[in-house]
Formats: structure tokens, C-alpha cells, sequence
């Protein structure tokens, strides 16, 4: 299928591995030009290489995008017009209620809360006014059905979820959607972070973790950071204009809801 953005400027967020590196695969085969941000610059600019293969413009950016200072850099890069942007950053540790401070709580709303917001109000004028703009948020299957383990991660990306939509019915008439992407578990980074946690609390082996967490997933496996990418790019396409202010589950069946 032709997405129709061929030629449209993006930017991604946390894009050197993950679901953020899956995002930016899928948009840059869809023609997409890219500024690409990650604190890691070796990483980084090693995806952006393999980016560049798909024929595509690839600005790579070393920057921790939860800071004021990343964010400037990144959207400097950018430039004025932003068409797509895929907001993206590492999810905060497990734990228990008791482990947490405020301070644990204010990064966490930095990181997953108030860094997309941030970002969405610097690109969302400029969008607006060419009457054209896609902007994905990637969050987690936690604002439908919190995780136990995951308070700090729960707290701040359900106070996105608020932001997100209101201000999706309010930008929808001018040709610019905000839709959510919820992942479960898929086989990244954060999944391997996520299986060693429950090795550590139940004593048991990485292997025996990784399929008693299987075991929850109607799919039987972990999802892929490409089937991932894929789901964002059509939601960034042209074909998406009617999908506003959605919370969309990508976990493989795991999240039963009866609405």
C-alpha cells in the first residue's frame, strides 16, 4: 500500500533501537525524511545509516529529549515544518509504591508525560496551519490495564492520555490527527529489563521468565518492533485522517476488554 507520504518531514523520538528504531524503518520505507534523536550517538548514527539506505534524508541528533536542551536541539534540526512526529522515550523502572519519591515521580511525568506534550505544542501550530500533520504517541497497554509493578510508568502516561484526548478533537478540523499507540510486551530492551525483574523477584531462570510472561499472550509470543513500525506508519499515513484521539493495543491479544 502507498501511504502517501513520500517526500513528508518526520521526526522520531528515541530511534536507535526499540520501537522507536521500528517506527523510523517503517516511515523512511515510506519515503519519509527523518530527524531521528537518541542519547547514544554510536547507536544512533548507526541506524541512521541503515535508514539512508531506503533513499531517504536522515538527520541524526544525540540528545536526551526529555530536557529542554534536547528538544530545542532536535526540532532546530527539523526545521519549520514537522509533518509526522513520534514521540518516544524509555519507560520509567518497576517497583513498588513504597520504592518512590516525588522526585521518582517527577521524572517520570518528565520522560513519558510532559516531554510529548512539550514536543506536540512546538510542531502542532505549523501543522495546523498547512492543514496537514500526523503525530503518534507511544505509550503503553498500562493506561488501559496498569501494570502492578509499573506505578511510575501507569501515573505518568495516563496523564498523557488526558492531554491527548482533548487536544485531538480540538486540532482534528484543521487535517491533524494525535493518535496513541499502547504496546505490550515486545522483544526489546525494555522486555529484557522487564523478564529480569521477574527472575530477581521469583528466583527463577531468564528462560522460565521470558515464558511465563509468553504465557500471558494470546499470541504466544513477543511482538516485533517491525510489525510495530508498521502500525505507526499507517497511522501516520494519508489513509488515517479519520483515526483521532484513539488508544490503539498492540499486545497480541493479552489486554481483554469487553468495550
Amino acid at each position: 500500500m502507498d501511504l502517501g507520504i513520500n517526500g513528508r518531514k518526520g521526526i522520531v523520538c528515541a530511534a536507535s533501537r526499540g520501537l522507536g528504531r521500528g517506527c523510523a524503518e517503517a516511515l523512511a520505507v515510506a519515503g519519509v525524511d527523518l530527524v531521528i534523536c537518541a542519547r547514544g550517538p554510536e547507536a544512533l548514527e548507526a541506524t541512521a545509516a541503515d535508514l539512508r539506505a531506503a533513499g531517504v534524508s536522515v538527520t541524526a541528533v544525540a540528545a536526551d529529549i526529555t530536557t529542554e536542551a534536547g528538544r530545542a536541539a532536535v526540532l532546530a534540526a527539523a526545521g519549520p515544518q514537522v509533518d509526522i512526529l513520534v514521540t518516544n522515550a524509555g519507560g520509567p523502572p518497576p517497583g513498588m509504591w513504597s520504592d518512590w519519591d516525588r522526585e521518582d515521580f517527577i521524572k517520570a511525568l518528565d520522560a513519558n508525560m510532559l516531554t510529548p506534550i512539550a514536543l506536540m505544542q512546538a510542531v502542532l501550530p505549523g501543522m495546523m496551519a498547512r492543514g496537514w500533520g500526523r503525530v503518534v504517541n507511544i505509550t503503553s497497554v498500562s493506561v488501559k490495564a496498569p501494570v502492578g509493578v509499573l506505578g511510575l510508568s501507569n501515573s505518568a502516561r495516563a496523564g498523557l492520555t488526558g492531554f491527548v484526548a482533548g487536544t485531538a478533537r480540538q486540532v482534528a478540523g484543521k487535517g491533524v490527527t494525535i493518535n496513541n499507540l499502547l504496546p505490550g510486551i515486545h522483544a526489546t530492551d525494555r522486555a529484557v529489563a522487564l523478564d529480569q525483574g521477574v527472575v530477581k523477584a521469583k528466583g527463577i531462570s531468564y528462560e522460565a521468565a521470558q515464558a511465563e510472561r509468553m504465557a500471558t499472550i494470546p499470541a504466544g509470543r513477543y511482538g516485533t518492533p517491525e510489525e510495530f513500525g508498521a502500525a505507526c506508519a499507517f497511522l501516520c499515513s494519508q489513509h488515517a485522517g479519520f483515526i483521532v484521539g484513539q488508544n490503539i493495543l498492540l499486545d497480541g491479544g493479552a489486554t481483554n476488554l469487553s468495550m
